[in-house]
Order: C-alpha cells, then sequence, then structure tokens
C-alpha cells in the first residue's frame, strides 16, 4: 500500500476517485479547503513550520536578482521539497509582491481554457492567504479564455503546494491569483499570455508550476531533464513544443512525458517572448531517487528556475538606475515640498549639494497623489531641461494644486495622500501599436495641437488591452475620439516607478 502511495505523491498526480459527487454551486462564495494537507505536506501546523524550516536550511541559497518568476516543483515535500524551497530562496523575502499568480497545469480535469478562482480564498494548515477576487473576476469577464471551474480546484494539488512556501517565506501580505490550465493547446497557452501580459512585471510575482520527466530510470531521468531545461531556457515556446515532439520519438523506456505542466511553461515562455530583458537560469536539480524514499527504477525530475528582469527593478526598465535611498529621497522631496505649498504657499529651498548625481539628471517626471486606491492628483512633464529634483518640486506643486479634475490638495487631506514618482525615459516614436509592450510602455499620442498620455502602470492597473489603451488615452486624454489615434503620432516611453507605500517610507 505505501508504494502506491508513494508512487502517487513523487509523481505529483492524486487523482479524484470521486469525481461522481455533486458540483459546487459556483455561485456558493467560499473559501478553497485543503485538499493536499496530510497527503503532500502535513497536515499540522506546526509540523509544518519545522518541515518548511528544514528544507530551507538545505535549499540552494539567494543567488538571482531581480526575480519577477520562479518554476517551481508540485510533488510531495519529501521529494521535491529542498527543489521548491530553493525556487523561492531565489525572492526577497522583504520584497512586496502584490499579487503572486500561480499558474498550474490541471491533473484532474480536463477543459477548455484555463480557470481563475474567484469563489473565496486559499486555506492551508499555516492560514488563510486572500485571492484577489477582483482582479480573478476581472480576468473571468475580459477574456473569453478564463472561466470558473469548481472542480478544476477542488482537489487539484499542484497549486496549492506552492502556498505554504509562500507563507512561510514571504514577510509581506500578498493576493493570491490561482490559475488552473484544462487545456492542452499551444495556442490557448498564447492567449492566456496575452491577457497576462500587464501583469507580468516586477510588482507581481509569477509561480509556474511543474515537475519534469515522469516513470524513466534515474538516469534517463537525468538526461531528459537536462534536455528539456535547455530547451525552456531557449525562450522559445515554440522551440520547446518541437523539442518535446522529438524528445517523444525517442521511445525512452518508461518515459510518460517530459514535463508534465508543459502548458504553464508554455505561458511563461510566451510571456517572456513579449517582455523582452527577462533571464531564465536554473537554481537546482533533484529527481525522487535523490530522495530517501524513492527508488531508482522509476523516477519524477524536479527543476527549479528563475525568472530574472535584466533591467534593475530600481530602472523600472527605464534605463534608470536609482537606489532605494535616492528614490526615497526624492519621494521625501515631493511630500516636504506639497506640505510647504500648501500650507504656507512656498516652495520649500532644497540643498543640491547634498543630493546624489542622479538627482540631478535632466528628465522628465510625474507625480501622482492618491488616497486609499483613488486618484487625487497626476500632473508631470516630458520635457528634460532641469534636474529631476526640480522637476518633482515643480510637479508636486502642480498635482497637488493645479490638476483641472479634482479641487486642490487641503492641509487636512496631506497626510492621507499616498505620493507616488513615476521618472521617464525619453519618448520614442512608434509606427505600429504592435511596437506597444503593455506595463511596459507608457504612450503618448498627438494630432495637431491635441495630445494626451497614460504612465505604464495604467495598463496594469486596468487589465486594458492594447487598442483599450489607446482607446482610452485618445478619447479620455487627448479629446480625439475612440480612434483618433489611428491617424495621429504615437510615441511610447518607459517609467522607473516607486511610491511611498512600496518602499514603507514615513509619511511624517
Amino acid at each position: 500500500m505505501w508504494h502506491y502511495f508513494r508512487s502517487l505523491l513523487l509523481m505529483g498526480l492524486f487523482f479524484n476517485f470521486n469525481q461522481g459527487c455533486s458540483a459546487q454551486d459556483e455561485h456558493d462564495k467560499t473559501d478553497r479547503k485543503p485538499a493536499a494537507a496530510g497527503r503532500f505536506y502535513p497536515a499540522d501546523a506546526n509540523e509544518l513550520r519545522t518541515t518548511l524550516a528544514g528544507l530551507f536550511s538545505d535549499a540552494k541559497p539567494r543567488t538571482a536578482k531581480n526575480v519577477v518568476g520562479i518554476v517551481c516543483p508540485h510533488a510531495g515535500y519529501v521529494f521535491s521539497g529542498i527543489v521548491a524551497a530553493s525556487a523561492y530562496n531565489q525572492l526577497d523575502p522583504e520584497k512586496q509582491f502584490e499579487n503572486v499568480f500561480v499558474v498550474a497545469s490541471s491533473h484532474q480535469v480536463s477543459f477548455p481554457g484555463a480557470s481563475v478562482y474567484n469563489q473565496g480564498d486559499y486555506i492551508t494548515p499555516l492560514g488563510k492567504v486572500k485571492v484577489n477576487i477582483d482582479l480573478a473576476g476581472k480576468l473571468i469577464s475580459g477574456n473569453k479564455v478564463f472561466t470558473f471551474k469548481p472542480e478544476a480546484d477542488r482537489t487539484e494539488h499542484s497549486i496549492e503546494v506552492q502556498i505554504p512556501f509562500l507563507q512561510y517565506h514571504l514577510k509581506k501580505d500578498f493576493k493570491l491569483v490561482p490559475i488552473v490550465i484544462g487545456a492542452q493547446s499551444a495556442e490557448t497557452c498564447k492567449d492566456i499570455a496575452r491577457a497576462l501580459q500587464p501583469y507580468f512585471n516586477d510588482r507581481n510575482l509569477f509561480v509556474f508550476s511543474t515537475d519534469f520527466s515522469h516513470y524513466p530510470s534515474y538516469s534517463d531521468a537525468q538526461s531528459a531533464d537536462k534536455a528539456t531545461c535547455d530547451a525552456i531556457m531557449s525562450g522559445s515556446a515554440e522551440g520547446l513544443v518541437k523539442f518535446l515532439d522529438e524528445y517523444r520519438d525517442k521511445n525512452v523506456p518508461d518515459l510518460a512525458t517530459n514535463l508534465c505542466g508543459w502548458t504553464s511553461i508554455l505561458v511563461m515562455l510566451n510571456l517572456i517572448e513579449h517582455q523582452p530583458g527577462i533571464n531564465i537560469s536554473p537554481v537546482q536539480y533533484m529527481n525522487s531517487g535523490d530522495s530517501k524514499y524513492g527508488d531508482k527504477n522509476q523516477v519524477v525530475g524536479y527543476w527549479s528556475l528563475a525568472l530574472s528582469s535584466l533591467k534593475s527593478a530600481a530602472t523600472g526598465a527605464s534605463g534608470f538606475n536609482f537606489s532605494t535611498e535616492e528614490k526615497t529621497m526624492m519621494l521625501k522631496i515631493a511630500r516636504r515640498t506639497i506640505e510647504k505649498y500648501v500650507r504656507e504657499r512656498r516652495i520649500p529651498d532644497e540643498d543640491p549639494s547634498t543630493f546624489s548625481e542622479n538627482l540631478k539628471i535632466h528628465a522628465g517626471a510625474f507625480v501622482t497623489l492618491k488616497e486609499g486606491s483613488a486618484l487625487r492628483g497626476c500632473i508631470g512633464r516630458f520635457t528634460a531641461d532641469i534636474p529631476l529634483y526640480k522637476v518633482i518640486c515643480q510637479m508636486a506643486v502642480a498635482s497637488s494644486t493645479e490638476d483641472s479634475r479634482f479641487n486642490p490638495v487641503s492641509a487636512s487631506e496631506i497626510d492621507q495622500l499616498v505620493i507616488e514618482i513615476s521618472v521617464l525615459s525619453p519618448m520614442k516614436k512608434i509606427s505600429s501599436p504592435d511596437e506597444i509592450i503593455l506595463g511596459k510602455h507608457g504612450i503618448y499620442i498627438k494630432k495637431g495641437y491635441a495630445s494626451g498620455t497614460f504612465l505604464p502602470q495604467v495598463a496594469t492597473e486596468t487589465g486594458w488591452s492594447v487598442e483599450d489603451f489607446l482607446g482610452h488615452c485618445a478619447r479620455d486624454k487627448a479629446g480625439i475620439g475612440w480612434n483618433g489615434w489611428k491617424d495621429a503620432e504615437l510615441f511610447t516611453y518607459e517609467a522607473c516607478v516607486f511610491s511611498e507605500d512600496e518602499l514603507n517610507v514615513r509619511k511624517d
């Protein structure tokens, strides 16, 4: 009996034998209860913490920087836990991720597209993790490729086993976006990636859940898994599909698959292909034969990989390289200016000799003010003809007192404001909307004397398509109608974006 249980556990396959049970009402909002606890990982909270502590102590240390995604196994912790901990060890535990997208391939049921859990929160023995139900709902309502299938999540382990690692390692709260892919189609994976592209940035983390080879001998697994890893690191979705087809023709004894979560990895590669500057690096390899509970006759392979932005997280892919101290200083300049100007109608004197050279470069910038999640003011300038710290002073005054959409900020509101700064790269004229990368590029539309702009983060916050991005900018900002962009001049730019909330800057 243990041999049977062990084989299911190490291969990450624990099928639902009760699929004849009545389906859950899709409109019944309910938290997702643990289904793999006690089978894939300990069900007792204290035992689980002890297990995770041991896995992380044996894991590979952090070597990757600016990590925006990881590839992580999903088998029982006694088999793949060290490799999984090595993947999570690449993350800065103090970083504030807005959302963690866990993308997994279904082991239970097949269905078109992908299911996004939007019925409640996820629960493990370590407690509850909030699901971003609003974002999940937006994905479902805005993209035909997404739906919610109760049976997709009910007993699926490939997402659940990732959650305790996140709870244990990340020190700041995040919201979960659980996605189970039910389709077996490369084209569907492209559609999923296209819908997720606006969220693939350094504010969010993507976890791609997959094991590698299933059932070959120990040595055959090592060869197959090395070849599969190399195919993934090439960065080509089409190349990976071709590789998997060709390797299947090798007829390796007992090899059922090279990559059980191949659809999840195809989504990842499609994301990367549309966002240059992402590097894939191997972290650790093991297979179940390396565990004291495994044997070497039939094994399952496990890789952990890290996806790193080659552009520093401090730059926001804009070409700037600001340190945390420099960003903190810019935010403090903006806050001092707002407080002084709103209360006394004076701009404080700043001593440039105390600033680094980066704060004296000539660059455009926007200053955005929010109260909670609501916009309270946003004004900026593209012209790069004065030092950056002066631009921030000027735009802090403008955003708090001159944004025509709002009344001027009052003294009583200042403490409730959250300040965000976007330092802009030079604009680049483009000839086609296909050149726009959502979440990376801001847009500037010019037609005669009319013009309008959206910062890069607008696409991420709204979930708009490229056409929506252009249409709203043309109509709502430039005033030239929804389709006005089609015969206007189009420009893109990039931005280094940072806020008081992100850096935990004190508002005093």
